[in-house]
């Protein structure tokens, strides 16, 4: 078998699992293959050949294109500050490396605390998986508290059974205006901390996986100082209310505009 051939047998294995898995997410689950295999290619070469073989996927637009507009109607939160716990979350998904191939961490975080108030780990990335993370955080949350929910634009999050059960809870929804990860910075960060200083590089099962992800998140939340929170811990600032001092950096100022310049011609 040729290299082309390689890497598009390898490609069928996984989407006889994952049908919908678009050439981005493919090319990051075939790293590992790569490495293995010894096969040196960039992403613009990778989805050449996706294009010759017609294999790219093509988007849905009838399953989302509705509840995103309906998202469009809520400014993006990025101008809006928590001042307690549930008046805004953030959602996301991490790849969880596994032994020979991927699972999915599924996270909605608590804006104002940094807490991780819903998590589930995953063998998929089906929008059962993501519903299982928000029913824990929607658990958490006091009757009478109207959210904000932020995410991307992943068609878990515009899934009409996620929406739907959004706004069962009277929940607002919020999502990003496109694919900067500026636009849902809170959700990033808590992934970059949990990969870089809590998880494991890679586990043997899903299992394994999830025994030891439920054991850092608690760690995470009432253990590990945030410096976000003024050194403080997540779960405790749960139970605040007020203003918290600010130690992060405004992903969102815009961008001062170069004077002119008064050089003589």
């Amino acid at each position: 078998m040729t290299e082309e051939q390689i890497i598009i047998a390898q490609i069928d294995a996984i989407r006889k699992h994952q049908p919908r898995c678009g050439g981005r997410k493919l090319y990051i689950m075939l790293q590992p293959f790569f490495k293995q295999h010894c096969i040196v290619m960039g992403r613009d070469k990778f989805f050449l050949l996706l294009g010759k073989n017609k294999l790219l996927v093509r988007k849905n637009k009838t399953l989302c294109i509705h509840y995103q507009q309906q998202a469009l109607l809520l400014p993006v939160v990025k101008d809006f500050n928590p001042l307690k716990a549930h008046e805004l979350w953030v959602a996301d998904i991490t790849y969880i490396p596994l032994k020979n191939r991927f699972a999915y961490l599924f996270l909605v975080t608590d804006a104002y605390s940094r807490k991780i108030v819903g998590h589930y780990v995953s063998d998929d990335m089906k929008v059962s998986s993501a519903i299982v993370a928000l029913k824990k955080a929607l658990a958490q949350k006091p009757a009478d508290r109207i959210v904000i929910h932020h995410s991307d634009r992943g068609m878990q999050y515009c899934s009409t059974a996620y929406v739907q059960l959004l706004q069962h809870h009277f929940a607002h929804i919020s999502m990003t205006e496109n694919g900067d990860p500026y636009e849902n910075a809170i959700a990033e960060r808590v992934n970059g901390i949990l990969k870089s200083e809590l998880l494991n590089t890679c586990y043997e099962t899903v299992d394994q996986a999830a025994a030891h992800i439920n054991r850092c998140i608690i760690i995470y939340n009432y253990k590990r100082r945030h410096s976000s929170l003024n050194w403080q811990i997540p779960g405790n600032v749960h139970k605040q209310h007020g203003p918290q001092i600010k130690r992060w950096k405004n992903y969102y100022q815009p961008l001062k505009k170069k004077e002119p310049s008064m050089q003589e011609p």
